[in-house]
């Protein structure tokens, strides 16, 4: 299974970006995907996930800015971050649930068996 997300890049406090994570190797459709993301000096975060039917999870912080979306015939899950913060800067990760057909999405890292590389977002002020 490979996952690869990209879309990170420079912007300016208040502006969006939007992440894509590409993932091959497995039925795509039957897993939950999340997005999580570590600054550095600090651990992992849960961001927001997705189930295979379409249900989302977000974290406080991110409610009400950012969208978790999957496009199933693409194979590719989406993270749409509006109105961003420069505390927000950090390295996003993908990642695929560890299991098959799960209901609701979770926010733990260790429900999640494959990650991508990251992306690097930056989030000047």
């Amino acid at each position: 299974v490979q996952l690869q997300a990209f879309g990170g890049g420079l912007v300016q406090a208040g502006g969006s970006l939007r992440l894509s994570c590409a993932a091959s190797g497995r039925t795509f459709s039957a897993y939950g995907m999340g997005w999580f993301r570590q600054a550095p000096g600090k651990e992992r975060e849960f961001v927001a996930a997705i189930s295979w039917s379409g249900s989302t999870l977000y974290a406080d912080p991110v409610k009400g800015r950012f969208t978790i979306s999957r496009d199933n015939s693409k194979n590719t899950v989406y993270l749409q971050m509006n109105s961003l913060k420069s505390e927000e800067t950090a390295v996003y990760y993908c990642a695929s649930d560890r299991v098959k057909f799960k209901t609701p999405p979770y926010r733990q890292p260790w429900e999640y068996d494959y990650w991508g590389q990251g992306t690097q977002v930056t989030v000047s002020s």
